[in-house]
């Protein structure tokens, strides 16, 4: 059997020019067979996770059998691949890069840009799902939409489009219609669509691409929102007529997202699937998301959330604003050198009593933390701001004092790190 691992560390891990030719060459091979499957398609800057996990779980919940493609993973590659919440084996995984091998070889040999990595992972999901005999595929977008390698397939039954924010710029665009224009490109012809509402600029780049092509736009607004509470395990709130809903996610961004997945399920009843409310309401209490504000010690409280952009990093701020308002805040921050770190710690340093501890994450990929230090030293006390490396950090935050609550943040490349460290501790 193939060393999984050791394998895909040698496939390149980044976006290359903007192209679908690796991934049509695929499914030439296999005579398109993601034709004969259902997709929903998700896009977005900032929860595509989310809803990724929601509209799975609702699924399952149903009794349907739900295959689910996501990135990036915490641990193992399996992660991004499972069927009704089981990943896919050592084995399986295996003996589809066996099958592949060959073809990635004889690509690579006429090509001048190699297959990468998320290609690789992305037709490897594709084939599992559709050996599994799934009923949906809960497909989530690597980057951006029109040239992601996800966008391969034409006929999905509903396309999500989460969140526009700022990330990856150098990519996508420099502007939030811009980044909305390449997210718009899962959008396809007799289809239907659900966004959220945003900026003006940003809903016309939705509302003129599904007028193009006889796509059902379905937009979701604050005000379809109502009795919002929360407390330390759940959000409560009302959508639409549906009514004493409990989110087992954290952060009112949370509830936005939720709402997509609710009009999501609605556009899959419009096909006459007969998803029920008591289905969503299950899913919707039962969901879980790894690395979103999740808890991962309780003496001290650790949480850890993945937040690597500046949407996400303010989301942050609003929900420790929301459930830690009176703990003393201690934040572990490391980010990728291809982030624009100097917004995001600028939002961080909102927290103006808290303490900052940064770090050059685990690899050579992370932005060193000398860096780190001299940009937040324009934003806040100097006596507030430390350095370390993660495994220190990480190790201090478990030996911490119970009345202080640690943030690790930054990006979800850490967490294998982190959550090894806190189980060695536990």
């Amino acid at each position: 059997m193939i060393n999984i691992e050791e394998y895909l560390n040698n496939f390149f891990r980044g976006t290359k020019n903007p192209s679908l030719k690796a991934m049509q060459y695929f499914m030439d091979y296999f005579n398109n067979f993601e034709k004969e499957m259902k997709f929903i398609h998700i896009a977005g800057t900032n929860g595509k996770g989310s809803c990724t996990e929601i509209i799975s779980n609702i699924l399952v919940q149903q009794g349907y059998k739900v295959g689910k493609f996501l990135s990036p993973h915490l641990i193992t590659y399996n992660e991004r691949i499972s069927i009704n919440g089981k990943e896919i084996t050592n084995k399986e995984m295996s003996d589809i890069i066996e099958e592949l091998q060959p073809l990635i070889e004889k690509y690579n040999e006429t090509e001048k840009i190699n297959i990468t990595l998320f290609e690789l992972e992305t037709i490897m999901g594709l084939l599992h799902f559709y050996r599994n005999n799934v009923d949906f595929v809960v497909l989530e977008t690597g980057l951006g939409g029109l040239y992601d390698c996800t966008n391969i397939i034409t006929n999905p039954l509903v396309s999500v489009i989460t969140s526009i924010g700022y990330d990856h710029m150098h990519i996508l665009g420099n502007t939030l219609p811009e980044i909305a224009h390449q997210k718009a490109g899962i959008i396809k012809n007799n289809s239907q669509t659900v966004i959220f509402e945003q900026e003006p600029d940003v809903n016309s780049v939705f509302i003129n691409e599904c007028n193009k092509k006889n796509n059902n736009l379905h937009i979701v607004k604050h005000s379809d929102i109502s009795n919002y509470s929360f407390d330390e395990n759940y959000q409560y709130f009302d959508y639409k007529d549906i009514h004493n809903i409990c989110l087992n996610l954290k952060g009112k961004v949370q509830i936005n997202n939720a709402c997509i997945c609710i009009e999501a399920i609605k556009a899959l009843n419009d096909y006459g699937y007969n998803i029920s409310v008591s289905s969503i309401l299950s899913g919707l209490k039962t969901v879980i998301h790894k690395g979103r504000m999740e808890k991962l010690n309780n003496h001290p409280t650790i949480i850890f959330d993945g937040a690597h952009n500046e949407p996400a990093v303010q989301n942050l701020l609003d929900m420790v604003n929301m459930y830690y308002p009176n703990k003393k805040r201690v934040y572990i921050i490391s980010i990728l050198a291809r982030k624009d770190y100097t917004n995001m710690l600028k939002i961080l340093s909102q927290d103006k009593n808290a303490i900052f501890i940064m770090t050059s994450g685990n690899s050579d990929k992370f932005t060193d933390n000398t860096e780190l230090y001299k940009c937040m030293k324009q934003y806040t006390n100097v006596s507030n701001i430390q350095m370390d490396n993660l495994e220190t950090a990480v190790q201090s935050a478990v030996n911490g004092k119970n009345d202080c609550v640690y943030f690790i943040i930054g990006s979800f490349y850490t967490y294998q790190t982190v959550e090894k460290i806190i189980n060695q501790n536990s």
